[in-house]
């Protein structure tokens, strides 16, 4: 029962399990990109396999995150995300411990699996637990504490890099699990949802999965041709036309179809992918630019990168009530427009560039685009179906912002021309680098014409989001379904 106040030693010790919990996963999205400079010279691996070092966590995480919300709803929350903090400590050790590359990204492959477990059941679990007065301020203080822990993931991660060494990124996930662990054991109520029934959607999210494993399998390795690219290519997309099909037919699907019938939630959703396609290609890329070409420290690289988080940490709020006032088409087209702006100021970024004169504008540009769009985004997702299918449709948002960034992971070099070796090529590096910020801003400019053309305000009475500070930049907030639902 949802009872338990958020100043009594139970609420604070719930709030504690859940922000250590979602932090790992958190931490480990933004954190990873500043290591792999590091990464690919001690395991002695090419592009293509920094490429997989990002994207094997990606294609389990975005295929099977709606799973993982269904399985803690049939089987209980708490034991679902305990499953998934331990599972991803696991597989963080997995990866601390690889002795090569191809350990390392089926580690990764791992991590996402786990992930998928517990990202949902944080939210979740606060949403069970709390007294419905306290939910609200319960869900600001995970979502604002998260946003501390990616604002400080990069920094941390830069340090540990220069430090003990990229190892030790995977390995501190580790004792946060046995932390974590035992106090959820302790002190989180377990849950669930009694209307969960019929029989979990396995083969959708195996098909969603293989679909983004062999899409983006045949992008990584394009450049080098082959009848087995050709094939891996065909064959995911067999798999995406299967998928839907699965979900138009099955009658508990992972991803219901008909939630696409309005045209404002699809309309959100191609927003969604090309925003977080073209951030998923630039924080890719940007780690490997400023300690390629720029020759940055690790912890110099992270460091710089800080502006953009700590602007949506402090202003997202903000900007969602402007959006409530005047609606989400301007700021969804201004948004990805200002990101834009950002990326293609990055083209000054190359050899001796200032940070403060170079680097910090192009950062302060992106950050206020992703400020002014992420709000907005994330409440015109919620207000575009009926109340009932909120977390549905949250779900939905963030596993499109997910599957987008590792596709942009793994085409965006192939269309910059990057080679194997690029990243031990600070010219060749900088050339294709420009390439891909160009790439990326096109497709800001494409969302934006979307939102432009289509998105229009909410209907009254539309349920607006409960993380309003965020800090993560991988995707959009993860929104439950409340059992009080606040009215705009």
């Amino acid at each position: 029962m949802a009872d338990v106040r958020i100043a009594s030693p139970q609420g604070r010790w719930i709030l504690l399990t859940t922000v250590l919990g979602s932090s790992m996963a958190l931490l480990d999205s933004t954190v990873v990109n500043i290591a792999l400079p590091r990464i690919g010279r001690d395991l002695d691996a090419d592009l293509a396999a920094l490429q997989w070092t990002v994207n094997a966590y990606m294609v389990t995480l975005a295929g099977l995150i709606l799973l993982g919300g269904a399985l803690g709803d049939r089987f209980g929350r708490r034991k679902v995300f305990v499953i998934g903090v331990v599972w991803f400590a696991v597989a963080s050790l997995l990866c601390g411990i690889a002795p090569n590359a191809g350990v390392l990204i089926a580690a990764r492959a791992l991590q996402g699996v786990g992930g998928a477990l517990l990202t949902p059941g944080s939210l979740a679990l606060i949403q069970a637990s709390f007294h419905p007065d306290d939910r609200g301020r319960a869900v600001g203080l995970w979502s604002g504490f998260g946003g501390i822990g990616a604002a400080v993931g990069p920094f941390v991660g830069g340090w540990l890099v220069d430090g003990p060494g990229w190892r030790w990124v995977f390995l501190l996930n580790v004792p946060l699990a046995l932390l974590c662990v035992p106090v959820a054991l302790r002190h989180v109520p377990e849950s669930g949802d009694q209307r969960a029934h019929g029989r979990f959607d396995v083969l959708g999210a195996v098909l969603g999965a293989l679909a983004l494993a062999l899409v983006t399998y045949a992008l990584i390795e394009a450049g080098g041709g082959g009848a087995v690219v050709a094939v891996s290519a065909v064959a995911g997309l067999a798999a995406a036309v299967a998928f839907v099909v699965v979900e138009r037919r099955r009658p508990d699907p992972m991803m219901p179809t008909d939630i696409f019938a309005s045209r404002q939630f699809t309309a959100v959703n191609l927003v969604t992918l090309c925003v977080y396609a073209a951030l998923g290609g630039f924080f890719f890329l940007a780690a490997l630019q400023l300690q390629v070409v720029v020759g940055y420290s690790a912890l110099a690289a992270g460091t710089a990168l800080l502006p953009t988080t700590v602007l949506m940490l402090l202003l997202s709020a903000r900007s969602g009530e402007l959006a409530d006032r005047i609606g989400p088409r301007i700021p969804l087209t201004v948004g990805p427009l200002l990101c834009a702006a950002g990326m293609l100021l990055m083209l000054r970024v190359g050899p001796g560039a200032s940070y403060v004169a170079d680097v910090l504008p192009a950062l302060l540009v992106l950050g206020l685009g992703m400020v002014t769009l992420v709000a907005p985004l994330t409440a015109t997702v919620l207000g575009s179906v009926d109340v009932s299918r909120a977390g549905l449709a949250s779900g939905i948002n963030n596993a499109a912002a997910r599957a987008a960034g590792l596709v942009a992971v793994a085409a965006l070099p192939l269309l910059a021309g990057m080679g194997e070796e690029a990243y031990r090529e600070p010219g060749a590096f900088d050339v294709a680098f420009g390439k891909a910020m160009a790439w990326c801003a096109g497709a800001l400019v494409v969302g934006a014409v979307v939102a432009a053309a289509v998105v229009r305000r909410p209907p009254p009475g539309c349920k607006r989001p409960e993380c309003l500070r965020h800090g993560g930049v991988t995707a959009p907030p993860l929104e439950g379904e409340p059992v009080r639902k606040r009215l705009s």
